[in-house]
């Protein structure tokens, strides 16, 4: 049996990466909330308003023989677009940022191949940063699974649910 692993991520808003990683086969927990930022303790009031220097980001617990790191990062880069700095579509400020909090030096390791494998398939750079992981906060109880409990409020019916969709296409052998 193997130990489970974490991997932080963030590509603009966190409802969407949430939404689509809890799906997954071999990520036994999502988790909403906030890193890489200098204001301790943040909410979400404090970090919409751009001081706090942290991201929205998704932490999963995984399970490395049911779901690979490389195969998470495939996922990832699919539900957003890298090569936006500050923000994802109309999500503009630092805490939407395209980012990989990674645990450890094979995780950085991979995070770095898997961009350089992508770069030729975008004509812009990709501005993903990469930064070893300090302190993860949980983003409030609200936020948890925000999409499934909220299907109908228009952020989730119009931008989250055709993500979804699309992810669930592309990805229909690795989930739950």
């Amino acid at each position: 049996m193997s130990e489970s692993q974490l991997a932080t991520f963030g590509g603009g808003c966190f409802w969407c990466i949430d939404a689509a990683f809890r799906r997954v086969k071999g990520v036994t927990q999502v988790t909403s909330g906030y890193s890489g930022g200098n204001t301790l303790n943040p909410t979400y009031k404090d970090i919409c308003s751009g001081t706090t220097n942290h991201a929205e980001v998704v932490q999963l617990a995984f399970d490395p023989n049911v779901v690979s790191f490389e195969k998470l990062l495939d996922m990832f880069f699919t539900l957003h677009d890298p090569t936006q700095l500050n923000r994802q579509g109309n999500d503009i400020g630092t805490q939407y940022r395209s980012v990989i909090y990674y645990h450890s030096d094979a995780q950085l390791k991979l995070a770095q191949a898997h961009i350089a494998k992508l770069q030729p398939e975008f004509q812009d750079p990709i501005v993903t940063e990469l930064s070893e992981i300090d302190t993860f906060y949980d983003a409030e109880k609200y936020h948890q699974n925000y999409f499934d409990d909220n299907p109908n409020q228009g952020y989730c019916s119009i931008m989250i649910a055709p993500k979804v969709a699309k992810f669930e296409q592309r990805f229909k052998a690795n989930l739950k």
